[in-house]
């Protein structure tokens, strides 16, 4: 096996992704539902970029969030699911070093913004319907736009450390990653060294950062429901609550499997791999399908102007 040398680390030139171990005879057609999944992804995220961008009406807290998270799934999404179509397709298995870590960069950091911007989505959630006559003076173009920074360079910032200290350990003669995209724990397990550190890092970061948004987030809806419950129509609440639905949606699509795959990788020793692994790649590629068709199903400003998109009317 090929190891490129440096003055603290080797590490092989390249990594071997197995795809999805246990069902290498089903990967071409396994590729077939991933792949439209990654189609629906890509089109429905591009179209609600276009429809917040073209609709200036559409220029405010909720939906500038909301393009932010359209940015976010594409990042995520494309990060890995070009490599896994080459994988199961086309049988090439074969990554290099710094484009593995590259990925491990991309997948970890925009996880983090991700989930970072669901925070700030139920922030605005809060100000909307707790504080609807300050909402606008409170959540200015400005501050959103700060908020999207600070996701942003945490994401970056926080992460970044990940792909410096793996890059500085030398790794053992087996160069082999069963699954289908380079993950952080995943290339760990190939180096040839004490990685405490880096384990007690990455549960820091992992802790940090969906622990704090999580804390964001079911504050932000305790006080949300006790404000909506105070209201004296029933149509109010109900109208109120309808306003929420599709962004909890998209906060249980995203953090239910990112928690089992996490918590699978540390403690699962005795869930089926086969389940692990699909389940890592469906965590990466569900929510990025799910969010612009729950968006668009969901909120009605976006749902008219897909429909205006696709009807022709005759002259």
């Amino acid at each position: 096996m090929m190891f490129a040398s440096g003055n603290s680390s080797s590490h092989p030139l390249s990594f071997i992704l197995l795809g999805i171990p246990g069902l290498e005879n089903y990967h071409f057609w396994i590729a077939f539902p991933f792949c439209t999944m990654y189609t629906v992804a890509v089109v429905g995220n591009i179209i609600v970029l276009h429809i917040i961008r073209t609709d200036h009406t559409l220029h405010e807290p909720m939906y500038l969030f909301l393009a932010m998270l359209a940015i976010t799934d594409l990042v995520l999404s494309s990060s890995t699911q070009p490599k896994m179509m080459a994988i199961l397709w086309f049988h090439c298995h074969e990554i290099e070093y710094h484009a593995c870590l590259i990925q491990v960069f991309f997948i970890h950091a925009f996880s983090s913004v991700e989930s970072g911007v669901l925070m700030a989505m139920a922030l605005d959630r809060y100000v909307a319907i707790c504080f609807p006559l300050r909402h606008s003076t409170i959540l200015t173009p400005s501050t959103v736009g700060k908020l999207g920074t600070v996701v942003m360079m945490r994401g970056v910032l926080w992460v970044s450390p990940f792909c410096f200290m793996i890059s500085r350990m030398p790794f053992c003669p087996n160069n082999v990653i069963p699954q289908s995209y380079c993950e952080h724990m995943a290339v760990l397990k190939l180096v040839c060294a004490d990685t405490r550190v880096n384990r007690g890092y990455g549960l820091f970061v992992a802790f940090s950062v969906v622990g704090f948004d999580m804390i964001v987030i079911c504050i932000s809806y305790v006080m949300i429901l006790r404000a909506v419950l105070r209201l004296p129509s029933g149509e109010a609440r109900l109208k109120a609550f309808g306003t929420c639905a599709s962004h909890l949606c998209v906060i249980l699509a995203f953090y239910i499997p990112a928690l089992f795959t996490f918590l699978t990788h540390r403690f699962g020793h005795h869930v089926p791999r086969v389940a692990h692994i699909m389940l890592a790649n469906l965590y990466l590629l569900v929510p990025p399908m799910l969010n612009p068709i729950i968006y668009g199903v969901r909120t009605k400003q976006i749902r008219d102007r897909v429909i205006q998109g696709c009807c022709v009317t005759d002259p």
